[in-house]
């Protein structure tokens, strides 16, 4: 019908009928309106980004990200504040993250209860020996005498979804100074992955991602500032790094100078400001010699940058090195958008950034200040529930091993002497709960079968079934759990730690939002951004993070 017929038609329609068909159109504006929005929500205004890159910061916090602010330049950190979509207020879906279960929850868009890495590192149950979570000796190192692979992700992640998605056709990239965040970060269907060895400071990968190493990695092994750093020292950055001080508690102190010597050089120079430098040279280097970002294809970069202090020490230790991080890490996030823009542009291209949500916590002296204090030792816990119990059912070994604050039992034993698993359960967390400095028991039927709660729903989210013990103890606030087995001591703190998700590119929306939000939500808006599927555990829906497109009406 040609215009004029539809102009001719309508002036022939009764008045009533008129306003019907004007209620009609005005509700089909509002729906397409709607629909546009929530398209845009997802998808975006334009066509998908040529590339998206996804950045986890471990131990960045919201609060030092802000204190530091006048050390930075105006290219990185600022940039991503003032031109993106700043959710100052994250949390990661589980309690006590460390950096493979968040690396894991924000590739995969779920929690450890369904992607099975509840932790760097957890039981085997077959051998009562603890086990790296990437760890597989079927696989061989690639520049690494280290066997590694992803098996034990029990679910897609993001990357994985757009390789399917693309029939393989899309690059997938993944990029850390650790192998837990890089093979957590590339997860099953990557092309490359790499991190620093801990022995050569090279430039390593796995024999699961390909029996050699790509040219590009190769080739910066000739460059890396991890493989010299015996000649390196480590110093404030600029002269006002060294004047500033955020911490005022010990006044102004001398600026620092760290050598990197003995057989743990390494491992201490992936935790100094430089680690951050290395890391986005190589991603510029991926993004210089690889073909990410040149075709219709969306391509996929996992990076990991370092926010913690030097050899984990408390920020009062070492408050300068933590400063000089900080404004070397906004260097690199500087150059690695500089990167992206030179080669691909920043109008094809999709930034997040998020934290691992987890802190190396400080171990003052509470018991000087007469703050409430004490100590649990988890082996000696686990052998006063073994005689409470061998004092109900008779004589035996029922908890099997401890690991952190979770007790193993031994299930073949229960098995044997038919005893009630449930009532034995029961009987174990009301006698652990009266012991001292215990804030909670958690057992594994209570977290699978009880009641939903608030509260104990993160803790539910962080348990596997596999990989988790029978008992878990949630020790007081204040207190120390140690385990002589593990040579592990440690504080307790609940304190909540801040930390954010901002989205940044072609199309995201200026805002800043105080709302709560899941770094369980990364995943499906950057599957909605990307126009594929997301990882097939996660159940979010996407965040609207575009600029709503504004429709000429006239």
């Amino acid at each position: 019908m040609s215009h004029s017929n539809i102009s001719h038609q309508s002036l022939r329609t009764p008045k009533s009928e008129k306003l019907g068909y004007g209620l009609l159109f005005s509700l089909l504006s509002v729906l397409t309106s709607l629909s546009a929005t929530a398209g845009n929500a997802g998808t975006g205004a334009g066509k998908a980004p040529k590339v998206v890159i996804n950045i986890l910061v471990d131990q960045l916090r919201s609060d030092y990200l802000q204190a530091f602010m006048p050390l930075y330049g105006h290219d990185g950190l600022l940039r991503l504040m003032n031109e993106g979509r700043v959710y100052s207020q994250a949390e990661h879906p589980m309690a006590n993250p460390d950096l493979a279960s968040a690396a894991a929850t924000i590739a995969s868009g779920t929690s450890p209860c369904d992607h099975g890495i509840v932790g760097m590192k957890w039981l085997n149950r077959a051998t009562l020996r603890p086990i790296f979570c990437i760890d597989d000796p079927e696989q061989k190192g690639v520049g690494t005498q280290s066997a590694f692979s992803p098996r034990f992700v029990q679910v897609s992640t993001i990357g994985d979804e757009l390789k399917v998605a693309t029939e393989g056709a899309a690059k997938v990239y993944a990029i850390a100074p650790t192998p837990e965040a890089a093979i957590l970060g590339g997860a099953h269907a990557a092309d490359a992955v790499a991190w620093i060895d801990d022995q050569t400071g090279r430039w390593c990968s796995s024999s699961y991602y390909g029996h050699s190493l790509p040219s590009w990695i190769a080739a910066r092994n000739t460059e890396s500032t991890a493989v010299a750093c015996e000649q390196t020292t480590w110093q404030p950055s600029n002269e006002l790094v060294g004047n500033f001080s955020y911490f005022l508690s010990q006044g102004m102190r001398k600026p620092f100078a760290h050598k990197f010597k003995g057989p743990n050089r390494i491992a201490s120079f992936k935790t100094s400001g430089l680690v951050n430098q290395e890391v986005a040279e190589l991603a510029a280097l991926c993004i210089e010699k690889t073909p990410i970002g040149q075709d219709a294809i969306t391509d996929y970069l996992s990076i990991t940058f370092y926010a913690g202090n030097f050899e984990h020490k408390p920020a009062n230790q070492a408050p300068m090195e933590l400063q000089d991080t900080y404004v070397r890490l906004d260097a690199a996030i500087a150059k690695l958008i500089g990167s992206v823009s030179q080669k691909i542009g920043l109008d094809h291209a999709l930034f997040v950034l998020t934290s691992t949500g987890s802190t190396d916590e400080e171990d003052g002296q509470l018991s000087k200040f007469r703050i409430p204090t004490g100590t649990i030792d988890i082996k000696r816990t686990a052998a006063l529930l073994n005689m409470y119990l061998t004092a109900i059912y008779g004589q035996g070994t029922y908890v099997e091993a401890t690991f952190g604050t979770q007790l193993y039992l031994n299930h073949k034993l229960i098995e044997n002497k038919q005893l009630n698993l449930s009532e034995l359960l029961a009987r174990s967390q009301d006698f652990l709960l009266q012991l001292s400095g215990v804030r909670d028991v958690y057992t594994s039927q209570r977290l699978l079968q009880g009641a939903w709660t608030p509260g104990i729903s993160r803790i539910r989210n962080g348990y596997h079934i596999q990989h988790s013990g029978d008992i878990m103890i949630e020790v007081a606030p204040g207190w120390h759990y140690t385990n002589e087995d593990t040579n592990e001591r440690r504080l307790v703190r609940a304190s909540y730690v801040p930390f954010p998700i901002i989205f940044f590119g072609a199309g995201v929306g200026v805002h800043h939002d105080e709302t709560p939000v899941g770094t369980d939500y990364i995943a499906p808006t950057l599957a909605g951004a990307m126009r594929i599927r997301a990882p097939n555990a996660c159940n979010q829906k996407p965040i609207a993070i575009y600029q709503p497109q504004t429709h000429n009406t006239k």
